[in-house]
């Protein structure tokens, strides 16, 4: 009896707690999706400026996050797979992006890939430049949501085991076919919902970004910039927008990498 009430009072504390948590995350958001009100919600979509800057924003975090995953992938495989020295200190170093304050990041990348330095002058030779364009507004996004998705991808493979690939190799199939037949198909549900929180990550990204390249605009440095210019009810409008559509976006990936995963089993 007493172990019951115990447990009873247990979980109505920890539900007080985690309903404050709920709180203190959904009032904030609630109160900038009501504050323009509907008429004031929709306004910004006559703006081509603000939609633009939107669908931009959007593309762009996509083409980081897709691109990445290229990489990032093969990596947290490689990571999951092999025991090698120093191996805790790769984790950190993928880590660092996330762990630095975001305007650190800017600054080191637009050290790095600024027109006079030795990387972005060979860039430059080849046709890409990083300042203030598409390709710098990528790798700025790239660079501090890439973490996620490596987590993600390393902890699923982890997860896994590799039972399943040694099977496959030992009915006779390559390296290659067995990555791709077997642990991608395996790790697909895990590497998924990393790539929307990379996406997540990367569209939502503004220091980083605002430092190496302010130009093309994407939404939350246009939102900055209208705060600073226009004042805090025209922001509200864009930030409540770009909201409303990011969280659109958001329920429509989780829909269809839930329903890839499930359709794989």
């Amino acid at each position: 009896m007493n172990k019951s009430i115990h447990t009873q009072s247990l979980s109505l504390v920890f539900s007080i707690l985690g309903g404050l948590v709920l709180l203190f995350v959904l009032t904030p958001l609630l109160r900038l999706l009501l504050a323009p009100g509907l008429h004031g919600l929709f306004a910004p979509t006559k703006d081509s400026t603000v939609m633009q800057s939107i669908a931009f924003t959007l593309s762009t975090a996509f083409a980081a996050t897709f691109v990445s995953g290229l990489f990032v992938i093969p990596l947290a495989w490689i990571v999951a797979r092999k025991q090698f020295r120093f191996k805790n200190l790769l984790n950190a170093i993928i880590d660092l992006p996330v762990m630095i304050p975001h305007s650190a990041a800017g600054i080191a990348l637009l050290g790095l890939l600024n027109r006079n330095s030795t990387v972005g002058n060979i860039a430059q030779s080849i046709g890409f430049t990083f300042v203030d364009t598409s390709l710098g507004v990528a790798v700025a996004m790239a660079f501090v949501s890439l973490p996620f998705l490596y987590h993600a991808a390393r902890d699923t493979f982890e997860t896994i085991g590799s039972g399943y690939e040694k099977v496959a190799e030992n009915l006779g199939a390559g390296p290659w076919r067995v990555f791709f037949t077997v642990s991608l198909p395996l790790a697909q549900r895990g590497i998924l919902s990393g790539f929307v929180m990379m996406f997540g990550r990367a569209m939502s990204e503004f220091g980083a970004v605002v430092i190496l390249a302010y130009h093309p605009m994407i939404t939350p440095v246009m939102i900055y910039d209208r705060l600073n210019a226009y004042g805090l009810q025209e922001a509200q409008r864009i930030a409540a927008l770009f909201l409303l559509i990011s969280l659109v976006v958001f329920v429509a990936l989780r829909y269809l990498s839930n329903k890839t995963a499930h359709a794989r089993h």
